[in-house]
C-alpha cells in the first residue's frame, strides 16, 4: 500500500529501524537495537498504560528481559511471583514446578497486569535512550525502495518516516498483515475467550490446594474443549477467563458477564474456589484470535510476536514468542545493517517457527485430548515430566530436548504409554 507523495508531507525523518508497536516485542527490540548503536523509533497507536490480555509470563522470558537490560526493573516492580502451573480436571489436580525442568535457565517468573508491565518495559526502553512516540498511527507503508511509513499524529497531522528496515510489533493490531495483504487463515479452529479481573476472596482454609504462585488451568468436567484460566495478579486479585468454540458459549456477546459466570458454575472446583468472588472489571471478548501470515520476513520487514502468528492462550506462549521473535529479529537486522546479505526465511522465520511449531504441537494435542491424557496421568516418569515442564516454561527452542526436536512423535509415544 502506498502513501501520498512525500513532498506533500514535509521533510522525511530517517532511521535505521522503525518499529510499529510498543508492547513487549517492540520495546525489547528497540532496547536491543539501541544497545547496538542503531537509530530506532517506536510508533505506538495507543497511550500507555492500556489494558492487554496475556498476563502470565513464562520463565524463558526472564532471559530475554535480561538481554534487554530490563530484568532489574521487572524484578523490582512488585509483580506476583510465579513458579509453575496447576491443572484441574474433575478430581485430578496436577502441578508443574518450573524449577524442576530439563532445560537450564530461570525457573520462576511473574504474573503481571499487562497495563503496568507493558508501560514498565516501554519506560525502561525510553530511559535507555529509545525514542517512542505514543498516539501515532501508521496509516500506510511503501516498500518500493527503503520502507516509508505514513504516520498520523494524535493531532491529525501526517508525516513520513523512512527506515532501512521495519519491524511490526503491533500484536493483535496486525498492521503490516493488513496493509500488505499478508493475512492467511490459521490452521487452528476458531475459538472465543471471555475474561475479566476479579477480587477473588478465596478462602484458603476451604481451598488448601490453591497456590497463588501458579497459574491454574481448569478443564470443564464434561467437555474437554472448554477450559478456564485463573491467574493470580496479587494477594487478592485474579484474571479469570474461559475459552471455548463460539457455539459452546451461546449468545456470548449479549451478556458477557452472565456467560462467564454460567461457565464457571459448570466447573465445580472453580465454582467452589470462587464462591465469594466479585467482578471488578467489565468483561471482554476475544474471538477468532488464532492468526497466521503468508510469510514472516523479507529484506525490508519482519513480523514479531502476534503480528505474525498467534496460536492460543492455553500455555501462555504469546509474550514468550513475542520476546523471542524480537531477540532473533534484532540479531538478524543488525547483521544486515552492518552489510551482510541475509536470508530472512532461513535465518529468522525458520528458526522462530521451530519453537512456535513446538507450542502448536501441544496446543493441538490439548484440544484433541492427547496432551490432557499426558498431563493428568497418575504416575508420570520424572525425566519425561521435566522435559514437558521445560516446554511449559517456554523453552520451546531447546532442541536438545527430545520433546522439542521431535515433538509430535515423542508426544504420541507418551500418549500410547499413558493409555
Amino acid at each position: 500500500m502506498t502513501h501520498a507523495p512525500s513532498s506533500t508531507l514535509g521533510a522525511i525523518a530517517k532511521y535505521d529501524v522503525a518499529i510499529i508497536g510498543a508492547g513487549p516485542s517492540g520495546s525489547i527490540a528497540a532496547a536491543l537495537l539501541h544497545q547496538q548503536g542503531k537509530k530506532v523509533i517506536v510508533l505506538e497507536k495507543q497511550d500507555f498504560p492500556r489494558f492487554s490480555i496475556g498476563e502470565s509470563l513464562l520463565p524463558c522470558c526472564m532471559t530475554l528481559l535480561e538481554e534487554a537490560n530490563m530484568l532489574d526493573a521487572v524484578n523490582s516492580a512488585g509483580f506476583q511471583f510465579k513458579n509453575g502451573a496447576a491443572f484441574f480436571h474433575s478430581d485430578k489436580h496436577i502441578s508443574f514446578d518450573f524449577t524442576d525442568k530439563y532445560t537450564q535457565g530461570p525457573g520462576t517468573t511473574f504474573q503481571v497486569e499487562r497495563a503496568s508491565f507493558d508501560k514498565l518495559l516501554a519506560d525502561t526502553a525510553v530511559s535507555q535512550g529509545v525514542e517512542i512516540r505514543f498516539g501515532e498511527t501508521v496509516e500506510a507503508v511503501d516498500l518500493t525502495q527503503e520502507p516509508e511509513l505514513t504516520v498520523k499524529s494524535r493531532n491529525g497531522e501526517k508525516y513520513v518516516i523512512q527506515a532501512k528496515y521495519l519491524f511490526d510489533a503491533s500484536g493483535f493490531g496486525r498492521v503490516l498483515p493488513r496493509l500488505l495483504n499478508l493475512e492467511k487463515p490459521s490452521s487452528l479452529p476458531s475459538r472465543t475467550a471471555v475474561f475479566t479481573h476479579i477480587q477473588d476472596n478465596i478462602d484458603l482454609t476451604l481451598n488448601p490446594d490453591f497456590d497463588r504462585q501458579k497459574i491454574l488451568i481448569s478443564v470443564h468436567p464434561e467437555n474437554k474443549d472448554i477450559w478456564y484460566w485463573l491467574i493470580p495478579l496479587s494477594e487478592t486479585k485474579c484474571s479469570l477467563g474461559v475459552v471455548a468454540e463460539p457455539h459452546l458459549l451461546g449468545e456470548a456477546e449479549q451478556n458477557l458477564q452472565q456467560v462467564l459466570l454460567n461457565m464457571v458454575r459448570q466447573e465445580p472446583g472453580l465454582d467452589k474456589l470462587l464462591a465469594n468472588a466479585e467482578i471488578t472489571r467489565e468483561c471482554a471478548l476475544l474471538k477468532g484470535y488464532s492468526a497466521n501470515v503468508t510469510h514472516l520476513a523479507t529484506n525490508q520487514f519482519a513480523l514479531l510476536g502476534n503480528a505474525g502468528e498467534f496460536l492460543d492462550p492455553v500455555f501462555s506462549s504469546g509474550v514468550t514468542i513475542a520476546m523471542q521473535s524480537a531477540s532473533m529479529a534484532v540479531k538478524c537486522v543488525v547483521r544486515q545493517l552492518n552489510g551482510e546479505q541475509l536470508d530472512w526465511e532461513a535465518e529468522y522465520a525458520t528458526p522462530l517457527m521451530r519453537g512456535v511449531d513446538t507450542f502448536r504441537t501441544y496446543v493441538e494435542a490439548w484440544y484433541d485430548g492427547r496432551f490432557q491424557e499426558v498431563i493428568f496421568f497418575d504416575d508420570p516418569d520424572k525425566k519425561i515430566k521435566q522435559m514437558i515442564c521445560s516446554i511449559l516454561a517456554g523453552y520451546a527452542w531447546d532442541e536438545t530436548n527430545p520433546f522439542v526436536s521431535d515433538s509430535e512423535r515423542r508426544l504420541n509415544m507418551i500418549v500410547e504409554l499413558c493409555r
